[in-house]
């Protein structure tokens, strides 16, 4: 970075009005607004026709102290610059993540209430038509203690969490766990959730295997 290119992007940051989404500290505001009332100080000096005739009339050592003090408040400015512009780039990543996660929490919700709809519809249709037959008793067969055991029982729950049922969609009305923390959810793991809701809109079989992988990893990490 050039001077002038540290003061103009800072000048441009401290422009930019604050969102109220973000997590300042009050260090961090108070460190913008101490370098905004300095670079606007060296912005003036370098531009006084007055400073530049004071400059002149310096000596050579009073220079190159001038130029050290200046290559240091450079240094300074840019790499408080280098990191400001990487807290913004992960607030607004962090933004991002927060707004795919709402938006398609929304549209799950809205599928889901349809379904319910269409399913209570179903329902007043079929108990207006009698019926013959009898329901099949479900038979688990009996498993020992084994890898090949434990994997039945497994696929076998899956099958009856994501069983389709009269033809509607089997993996919308997936019920995610959750466990509320001390804190917010991660943004690593609001991606995983949105991943599932993704997969849940859209019907798709990658929802056990992605729900298992929730589990495992944030629910009940090893």
């Amino acid at each position: 970075f050039t001077a002038e290119q540290v003061i103009e992007e800072i000048e441009e940051m401290m422009q930019e009005s604050p969102d109220p989404d973000d997590d300042e500290t009050p260090s961090q505001t108070d460190r913008l607004s101490m370098l905004s009332q300095e670079v606007q100080t060296l912005k003036r000096s370098s531009t006084n026709h007055d400073y530049e005739e004071r400059v002149q009339k310096l000596s050579v050592s009073e220079l190159n102290d001038l130029l050290e003090e200046i290559e240091a408040a450079i240094k300074d400015y840019s790499e408080e610059l280098v990191q400001q512009l990487a807290l913004r780039d992960e607030l607004e990543f962090e933004k991002e993540v927060k707004n795919s996660f709402i938006s398609v929490l929304i549209e799950v919700q809205n599928k889901q209430r349809e379904q319910k709809e269409m399913a209570k519809k179903k329902k007043k249709l079929k108990n207006g038509t009698p019926q013959n037959g009898k329901q099949e008793k479900s038979h688990l067969p009996g498993t020992r203690f084994s890898m090949e055991g434990i994997s039945n029982v497994i696929q076998n729950g899956f099958r009856q969490t994501f069983g389709n049922a009269g033809g509607e969609k089997q993996y919308l009305t997936t019920v995610i766990p959750y466990e509320k923390k001390n804190g917010p959810p991660s943004v690593e793991d609001l991606q995983t959730l949105t991943k599932i809701l993704h997969a849940m809109k859209e019907d798709s079989e990658k929802v056990p295997s992605l729900l298992t992988d929730y589990i495992l990893k944030v629910l009940c990490p090893t």
